[in-house]
């Protein structure tokens, strides 16, 4: 066998990458990691835990608002985006810490530079210096762009918008998936005007579609002007603020323009196609259930891969990856029935199938309940909640099996996860019926939703 200076070196070290280093060198593996940014990845650094943040100082200018209902008198109110700013960055620092010393701790060595694949079986460090390997796992997630347009350059992504200088009075958010809508409701619940632009009808694309036009229309009457089949044409810089015009031919004014329209997988730069490995057309890492590219040394885990691109699939894919390579455990990842959290406002949580899919696949019956939440009752809101059952019909091999539950509303991201196990089991709809309702919770609406709306 050949002496290489590692068994593994990874690149990249975010959630997936730093999981697969350090299960494998628990396993025995000595194991590399190279990371030119910040240890943690997207989601500890700009993109999960930093948006999570963000959501909740969003949230507590509706509950001051709402405190009145139940007897309370708030006095005036502040919001302070730059000690915001301040108090997140020090809790991601935090947790990049938290990241490092992990590595360290599991015998990891780490390597705080760009590296990139010189063969099957070596890398070079931005320094000069190049190791052997056994294996190569490539773990560099995804980056957010900007197309190229009149004034892209005024546009900013959500890799900046974390760490701007003030709050905008007037923002223009570009993009209709969860990041955009996430972001429309941080910011509209921080005090700016919130413009969300989208060049088709319905925001969320891949969502149920009762589901998205819930969210949509509870968005509109929180104040966000939400322009459907729509985009930029260009945006000027007038001095004290930005002149967005968009193809319709209107303009508005803005202090932000924000686009998040998709993101991009991180594998310019790191000899990847020189090496033999197969990229796809977004410039994604080919890869197979067992995560391994088209050259068998070389793997790939999270963002990169452009399978599903949420941070604990990541963490699952790594874990995976280092039971087959180095555990003597061959797992490969598994992306079914993956439960998911918008935390848009109002929150979205999910699981299995869309009505749209569901149909596909054979007859079906679908359970809906819309109701105003107790919490908004005394606070005189009239946002609804939403929940929804899709069950495998009786003609079906799996009849009775529930397909999918979609929620839309406090909690929604907290539910789902439970959910979430129930629908992994294969539960049917005569298991939710015989659950006992916790009461009084909005959750009890999926256990005692009787007759389907339509099959």
């Amino acid at each position: 066998m050949a002496d290489f200076d590692f068994d593994l070196f990874v690149i990249g070290g975010g959630s997936g990458g730093v999981r697969a280093a350090r299960m494998s060198a628990n396993y025995g593996a000595r194991v590399g990691l190279a990371e030119e940014f910040r240890y943690g990845g997207t989601c500890v650094i700009r993109g999960c835990v930093p948006k999570k943040l963000l959501v909740y100082a969003s949230t507590f200018s509706q509950n001051f608002a709402d405190a009145a209902g139940f007897g309370w008198e708030v006095g005036e109110t502040r919001f302070d985006w730059l000690k915001l700013r301040d108090a997140k960055e020090a809790e991601i620092t935090r947790l990049e810490g938290i990241y490092l010393r992990n590595l360290e701790n599991a015998g990891v060595t780490p390597f705080h530079q760009h590296a990139v694949v010189t063969s099957p079986h070596s890398v070079r460090l931005a320094d000069g210096r190049e190791f052997t390997t056994k294996h190569i796992l490539i773990a560099t997630g995804g980056a957010p762009f900007v197309p190229g347009f009149q004034g892209s350059h005024l546009a900013i992504t959500s890799n900046e918008v974390f760490d701007i200088g003030r709050l905008p009075k007037r923002v223009v958010i570009v993009g209709g998936g969860y990041i955009a809508t996430e972001f429309a409701g941080i910011f509209n619940g921080l005090g700016s005007h919130v413009t969300q632009v989208y060049r088709r009808d319905l925001i969320l694309r891949g969502f149920d579609d009762d589901i998205r036009t819930h969210v949509q229309q509870a968005m509109r009457g929180r104040g966000i002007d939400i322009l459907l089949n729509e985009d930029i044409a260009h945006i000027e810089d007038m001095a004290r603020h930005l002149e967005v015009h968009f193809k319709s031919g209107e303009c508005r004014e803005a202090g932000l323009v924000l686009y998040a329209t998709g993101r991009n997988p991180n594998t310019a730069g790191l000899g990847l196609a020189e090496t033999g490995v197969k990229l796809g057309p977004n410039g994604e890492v080919a890869v197979d259930e067992w995560s391994q590219s088209s050259v068998p040394s070389i793997y790939a885990v999270g963002d990169v891969t452009d399978r599903l691109a949420l941070t604990p699939v990541a963490i699952r894919e790594g874990a995976a990856f280092a039971d087959t390579v180095f555990g003597a455990n061959p797992t490969p990842a598994d992306h079914s029935l993956v439960a998911s959290a918008v935390f848009s406002q109002p929150e979205i949580g999910t699981v299995g199938m869309t009505e749209a899919q569901a149909r596909e696949t054979g007859p079906i019956e679908v359970y809906r309940a819309t109701f105003q939440p107790m919490l908004n009752i005394l606070a005189g809101r009239d946002e609804q909640m939403m929940m929804k059952l899709l069950v495998a019909g009786d003609s079906r091999p799996d009849s009775r099996r529930v397909l999918g539950v979609h929620i839309v509303g406090p909690a929604a991201g907290e539910m789902i996860q439970l959910a979430g196990i129930a629908v992994k089991m294969g539960a049917t709809k005569e298991d939710f019926d015989r659950t006992v309702a916790v009461h009084p919770t909005a959750a009890e609406e999926l256990v005692t939703m009787r007759e389907p709306v339509s099959s």
